[in-house]
């Protein structure tokens, strides 16, 4: 018996919504209809005729041609596709189906059928992937988005399976998958940390590379999307796995609606720049069966212009590709709850014509005008591989970018000027670090943004983790099969002396006051802060600096709290109780302009900074007092980045008086000993090597 067999065709349907949806004619009005037919539309500009090819469940697959084409949209209705049906395109030849040996790879397995752009789940079975019908009646009752000010917001970046895979009060067979992670030990510890919103590596639908197959490896990280618009069943529970897509879909919104109801937020990072089908010779899994030269962007010979590094690269010019994606993220705020989305790769999805990097792309301004998209939280990783690609600062209001300038001008200053001082040479200037403490200001500007457009981070899962930033001098990534070449070679860390594990008492202990200032850094600093999940436990992935094919002990968070991890972690719960603290009233977004109202700048003689303090690398004391919304004295931040303690006179400035400052909290070893001690303004205190230290008025 043939895998297809030949079913007839209907012709009242809809160009219009794309993919699969109740005919008009049978929708009463609901969105829930339970019945089997089906409106079918699949945007395939490169072929003249497009089949689908379905199997209801517990039925026998048929195919049937759809009859309209209306602007390279083929559409027609389907008589018998309940929810939980399995289904795929292929192009018709000559009018008639061709046979299920269709030539195309998913890697080593037969591909004989596309996936649909907007198919709502995926399913594996029968050695080759369907998308599957899906409904949409999961039970939300009250839950909503959390809409929380950027002000307020602290990111934690995270990826779904490593975050409790190795978790021991999660059960075994809830670890890895969504409902792990919405389990109450990982949440309590979300809570307990303090932070906000929770931004999950990418969740969509995703495959592994040919060249990591062969070396048994597997994408971890999950950005080689191959549909846009269904969860990653392999993030879910055995049993959901095996009940199905809808399964899997349910899981995954309970998820969200536990994180919710702890008051966390879930951000999705997601990658619309390539697609897993990859370079000219890859697989054709969907997008370059319907029409690469639409969906993907061509020089004018036809080759793939590629500005991800991942072999092709979506094509923004079309309004067909920039339709799907705005359909997928309402798709995932409307039926997911998601409060956000942190786009990989963002400035791939604003080149023009000329390849060009447009703040005015019709993209962001298509986002902008949505109602539902307006929203949400944008955020953008502001570079690409392209020419022009670092694009920092330049994205439009609404969004927010990765500052990498805060990235690196904090490690410059704790760790790589440390590296020089230690031996024998000396760091730079004060100047960086100040700006990236006040938010990047001047970077921002331009684009009529405030300080609140920078999402500022030391880590992020693409490089080295924090305990790594401090133990490491080099990148080690000889498990990724590519002989250490890949991964990043300008990491800007220190490792104390000896390269990696050291029982050498004084390093460790180096090692662990580099990681605090690194940290309270993030946190007192103006602007929106993002940890990398498993920094507040020290963790480490070995110097691997590119674990992105790492499903293992290497990415997962260790739970084990050794005396380093609960160091860590308290210091870093308190950092973030603190800034909660510290930084509430903040007017995160006054003007440049305005900005000697509300931020002055002192030398660790109480006075003013100089121009020749601020260009001295000599000079590596700084004291920043700040105001609060009410024009209250909030507090006083004082840095001390050289190698030796010093006295500081702690300023006499402003109005109304400062008064007597308490010391809240110290990086230095003797935090506990003088935690709490009162200073007036204009006496002296001590600042210990290496450290911060937080007062408030």
């Amino acid at each position: 018996m043939p895998l297809f067999d030949t079913a007839s065709t209907m012709d009242a349907s809809s160009a219009v919504p794309l993919g699969v949806s109740v005919p008009r004619a049978d929708s009463g009005g609901t969105r829930h209809h339970a019945g089997g037919r089906a409106n079918i539309a699949c945007f395939a500009p490169g072929v003249a005729s497009l089949d689908i090819a379905y199997c209801p469940p517990g039925g026998q697959w048929r195919t049937q041609t759809l009859p309209n084409v209306t602007k390279g949209v083929h559409h027609g209705i389907v008589e018998d596709l309940p929810y939980g049906s399995r289904y795929g395109f292929r192009p018709t030849s000559d009018g008639q189906a061709l046979p299920p040996e269709l030539p195309a790879e998913n890697g080593s397995a037969r591909q004989p059928l596309l996936l649909d752009p907007y198919g709502r789940g995926v399913d594996q079975g029968e050695g080759f992937l369907t998308s599957v019908r899906t409904a949409l009646d999961f039970d939300w009752e009250s839950d909503e988005r959390l809409r929380l000010p950027w002000r307020n917001t602290i990111v934690y970046e995270a990826h779904v399976r490593g975050q409790s895979m190795l978790h021991p009060d999660v059960p075994e067979e809830l670890r890895g998958t969504y409902a792990g992670l919405a389990h109450p030990a990982v949440v309590e510890h979300l809570t307990g940390l303090g932070v906000t919103s929770v931004q999950l590596l990418p969740v969509h639908f995703h495959i592994d590379e040919p060249h990591l197959q062969d070396l048994g490896l597997s994408n971890y990280w999950g950005y080689n999307t191959a549909a846009f618009f269904a969860p990653h069943p392999g993030y879910a529970t055995r049993a959901a796995q095996e009940a199905g897509p809808q399964a899997v879909q349910d899981e995954f919104k309970a998820m969200v609606k536990a994180l919710h109801a702890a008051g966390l937020e879930v951000i999705l990072d997601v990658v619309y720049n390539h697609t897993a089908e990859g370079t000219a010779d890859g697989p054709v899994l969907s997008f370059r069966g319907l029409g690469e030269d639409t969906y993907y962007r061509v020089d004018g010979s036809g080759k793939y212009i590629d500005t991800t590094g991942c072999g092709n690269t979506l094509n923004f010019g079309d309004q067909h590709v920039v339709q799907l994606v705005l359909d997928s993220l309402r798709y995932w705020v409307d039926e997911f709850h998601i409060d956000g989305f942190r786009f990989d790769l963002a400035v791939t999805l604003c080149r023009n014509a000329a390849n060009e990097f447009d703040p005015h792309h019709p993209f962001l301004t298509a986002v902008a005008a949505d109602p539902v998209l307006a929203e949400v939280k944008l955020i953008a990783e502001p570079w690409d591989i392209g020419y022009g690609g670092w694009q920092t600062g330049r994205f439009p209001r609404g969004w927010v970018d990765w500052n990498d300038h805060f990235r690196d001008a904090v490690r410059t200053f704790w760790l790589a000027d440390r590296a020089a001082i230690d031996s024998g040479g000396h760091g730079g200037t004060m100047a960086k670090l100040a700006d990236a403490l006040s938010g990047s200001a001047g970077l921002f500007q331009a684009s009529g943004r405030s300080r609140l457009a920078s999402v500022n981070f030391v880590t992020a899962h693409d490089g080295f983790t924090m305990n790594d930033l401090v133990s490491f001098d080099r990148k080690h990534n000889e498990a990724n099969g590519e002989e250490n070449r890949d991964g990043h070679g300008d990491n800007r860390s220190y490792n104390h002396g000896v390269e990696g594990p050291t029982e050498n008492s004084a390093i460790l202990a180096q090692r662990a006051q580099s990681r605090r200032n690194l940290m309270a850094s993030l946190m007192v600093s103006l602007g929106v802060p993002m940890i990398t999940a498993g920094d507040e436990l020290a963790r480490t992935q070995h110097g691997n600096n590119n674990a992105y094919c790492q499903d293992n002990a290497i990415t997962w968070l260790d739970w084990t709290l050794t005396p380093e991890a609960h160091e860590m972690l308290r210091s870093t719960k308190r950092y973030i109780r603190l800034r909660k603290e510290f930084l509430a009233a903040q007017p995160h977004d006054f003007p440049v302009r305005d900005e000697q109202s509300y931020l002055y700048w002192f030398d660790q003689h109480g006075q003013p900074m100089s121009a020749e303090r601020w260009n001295n690398p000599q000079h590596r004391v700084l004291q920043l007092l700040l105001r609060d919304d009410g024009g209250d004295l909030a507090g006083l931040v004082v840095v001390n980045g050289g190698a030796h303690d010093v006295e500081v006179t702690l300023p006499d400035a402003g109005k109304p008086a400062p008064g007597l400052f308490e010391l809240r909290l110290t990086t230095s070893p003797r935090h506990k000993e003088r935690q709490g001690i009162q200073v007036a303004a204009g006496e002296i205190d001590l600042a210990e090597a290496n450290s911060i230290s937080i007062y408030r008025t």
